[in-house]
């Protein structure tokens, strides 16, 4: 038998790429912005809350949104096999059950950071985990629905991280408006996802995974992912009015306009725009959510 036609065996163990590929970092970015966010709402941070705040951009980016990548891939890989046989697992890159003990491996690894940064730190960690479990796990696959599974990552990906944030760098419960802030923009962000459910129709439709797209057709699908993440915002601009902050919440208004005049060709034509509009849509929105939480520490630091 020669070199051609020799079976090929597989590594026991994942090269370090291999995990890395697994844990996607380009996805950390959206908990990572949120928690810089939570960071911002809650005022100054006095020096011995540093270690808490670099603990929990840990916990938010590598570990809890990687470790969900990595569960996420593991249950998808038989249809990864057909459609992306490229992908760590079905590629052979990832050997075994080892995206299995990854996904665990994380889990574990996430409570154990969550724990030292703070009780309230834990219970934002430990729904995080939920979410990222249930979203991708049989029986709950909350991602074959795109009303469930859009709402469990917008909330994961933007509300927990902004929440858990604002917790370690206080030490407690934050205010009462940097959580109500922190929900809506994570309600809005179940619009974001859904704009991500455009180019995966097709498939979709085969695999019979309901996304909105799939459920109501392309122009109602972009209808609603477009209401969705307007009206929290209109939302949050009249919180910030209501807070005597009316600079900010005039500025958040004018990049919801824009939202707007994107969102009427993006509607228009949702196959054609869908990409166009989420870097210019998304990118308008998470420059809000910036611009609220400067707001909301000037609104909520205590007065002397």
């Amino acid at each position: 038998m020669d070199a051609t036609t020799a079976p090929q065996t597989r590594p026991a163990f994942p090269a370090p790429s291999a995990v890395l590929a697994l844990l996607k970092p380009i996805t950390w970015f959206p908990p990572m912005w949120a928690y810089a966010c939570g960071t911002v709402s809650v005022g100054a941070v006095s020096p011995e809350r540093w270690p808490y705040i670099i603990g929990g951009i840990i916990l938010a980016g590598p570990l809890i949104c990687g470790g969900s990548q990595a569960i996420n891939d593991w249950f998808d890989r038989h249809v990864d096999a057909i459609n992306e046989p490229d992908r760590v697992i079905p590629s052979g890159r990832m050997p075994g059950r080892w995206g299995l003990y990854i996904a665990l491996i994380w889990t574990v690894l996430s409570f154990a950071v969550a724990a030292l940064l703070g009780p309230w730190v834990l219970v934002a960690a430990t729904i995080g985990i939920a979410f990222a479990w249930a979203y991708s796990m049989p029986p709950f696959r909350l991602k074959l629905n795109g009303w469930w599974g859009n709402g469990a990552v917008g909330f994961s990906y933007e509300s927990l991280p902004w929440m858990t944030a604002a917790a370690a760098a206080l030490g407690t419960l934050p205010p009462g408006p940097v959580l109500v802030v922190a929900l809506l923009y994570g309600l809005g962000a179940h619009g974001i996802m859904t704009i991500n459910d455009f180019k995966a129709i097709e498939g979709d439709t085969q695999m019979g995974v309901r996304s909105l797209p799939v459920q109501l057709g392309a122009k109602r699908a972009a209808l609603v992912a477009s209401l969705v993440m307007a009206v929290p915002q209109a939302i949050v601009i009249a919180i910030l009015f209501a807070l005597a902050m009316p600079w900010p919440a005039a500025a958040i208004a004018v990049l919801l306009l824009v939202q707007a005049g994107a969102m009427v060709r993006f509607v228009g034509n949702p196959l054609k725009f869908d990409v166009w509009f989420s870097a210019i849509g998304v990118g308008l929105y998470v420059t809000g959510m910036m611009i609220a939480a400067f707001a909301l520490r000037a609104a909520t630091a205590p007065t002397v």
